[in-house]
């Protein structure tokens, strides 16, 4: 978590939601000790809500904003966010979704892109991968997308929300070290591989 605020801080993020469940306590009191910019606004959520359900659960925290990031904490990356949010400002399109390259597609979200980044098609967990430039958890949405698909929770972003981009949305290419530790065994191969903030 600490990388992430730091990352956010540094593409000049100065408040941040974090969706509290799993280990709730332990999240907060690290909160408590850090001091650092970005103000984090912590909200606990007993019941799953699904990723989506949460953006939908919380949607006055980005409102009147011209558009906002998600970022997805089992993921680890050097990844300059700064990159992102100044692709999704150039388009102005509805939404940006960064991807990584994996070398196993049939375990993420798969986005296929047409010309100038619109994406094409997107699957989640696909049998039959159309390539693989997989979804990072990493977005920047515009506060229009969550009238998209407005759903009864649990709701997910990748599930849900991603199809309903297709030939909308746009995808940028990340150049940078990504890893989901969402498991203890990547979570161990993160330990060994990470190479830092760059």
């Amino acid at each position: 978590m600490e990388i992430w605020l730091d990352s956010l801080a540094r593409a000049g993020v100065s408040e941040v939601l974090v969706n509290l469940h799993h280990l709730a306590d332990q999240v907060r009191a690290f909160l408590a000790r850090r001091e650092s910019s970005p103000r984090v606004h912590a909200v606990h959520e007993p019941e799953l809500l699904g990723s989506l359900g949460t953006l939908q659960a919380n949607q006055g925290f980005v409102a009147g904003e011209e558009a906002f990031l998600v970022c997805y904490g089992d993921g680890l990356t050097n990844y300059d966010l700064v990159d992102i949010v100044g692709y999704h400002r150039s388009h102005g399109g509805p939404a940006s979704i960064a991807l990584f390259e994996t070398d196993r597609p049939r375990e993420c979200g798969i986005v296929e892109l047409g010309e100038e980044g619109v994406i094409r098609s997107f699957e989640e967990k696909p049998e039959r991968p159309k390539g693989n430039w997989a979804n990072a958890g990493i977005y920047v949405f515009s506060p229009t997308v969550l009238d998209l698909a407005r759903l009864t929770p649990p709701a997910d972003i990748g599930y849900q929300l991603l199809p309903r981009l297709v030939g909308i949305g746009r995808g940028r290419k990340i150049n940078a070290y990504y890893r989901d530790i969402g498991d203890s065994a990547s979570y161990a191969a993160a330990k060994k591989e990470w190479p830092g903030d760059g």
